[in-house]
């Protein structure tokens, strides 16, 4: 007797699309616990886009892959996250010229404000890229090209980063998850600029 060949069930588009939005606020919340070492948030950042990556490419992955794969980040990643917050403290310094009422203060802060933000939206391109073995240095010249050549896709970002931090002042535990969907928007981006 022949037995009855049973046809696998494929996902409808509804239900995949909202695995990947659940495994990205997952990611959001295993970003935020890598990050806790305060300068390991590069690579924390770097191992979730790649995470993200491997799931909508429909490969194999979960917390071990992306503890592996944040552990190889932080080798170089740290010494990022350091110039992250030093970059973030001379911002405070901007601002703290305007509150003075130094001449030419308000210039200044505008000038470290957009700095700041264009460093960080740099940031999580290079970051939404990362292999293991890959150098920061290289991916941080390489994302800063990029963000300045496709305006578009970084104005993404800032707008994902407004979105975290709108968030976290409205509901704080909900910046957590967020950090997921704003690591699926840095690797969206630079899906979208690869494909032009």
């Amino acid at each position: 007797m022949a037995q009855a060949r049973v046809k696998p069930r494929r996902e409808s588009v509804f239900a995949e699309r909202f695995a990947v939005f659940a495994e990205c606020l997952l990611t959001g919340v295993w970003i935020a616990v890598a990050s806790l070492g305060v300068v390991t948030y590069p690579a924390a950042f770097a191992a979730g886009a790649r995470h993200l990556r491997r799931r909508t490419g429909h490969q194999g992955g979960g917390l071990r892959e992306f503890a592996a794969d944040f552990r190889a980040a932080l080798r170089g990643g740290w010494v990022v996250g350091l110039a992250g917050w030093v970059a973030a403290a001379l911002a405070w310094l901007d601002v703290q010229a305007v509150r003075a009422g130094l001449p030419g203060g308000p210039l200044v802060g505008a000038v470290g404000l957009f700095a700041l933000i264009g460093v960080a939206v740099a940031g999580l391109r290079a970051a939404a890229v990362w292999a293991p073995g890959t150098p920061w240095r290289g991916l941080l010249a390489d994302a800063g090209r990029r963000t300045v050549l496709d305006p578009a896709g970084s104005f993404l970002l800032v707008g994902g980063a407004v979105l975290t931090c709108c968030s976290a002042l409205l509901i704080a535990p909900l910046a957590v998850p967020v950090l997921g969907a704003v690591t699926a928007a840095a690797v969206a981006v630079e899906e979208r600029y690869r494909r032009r």
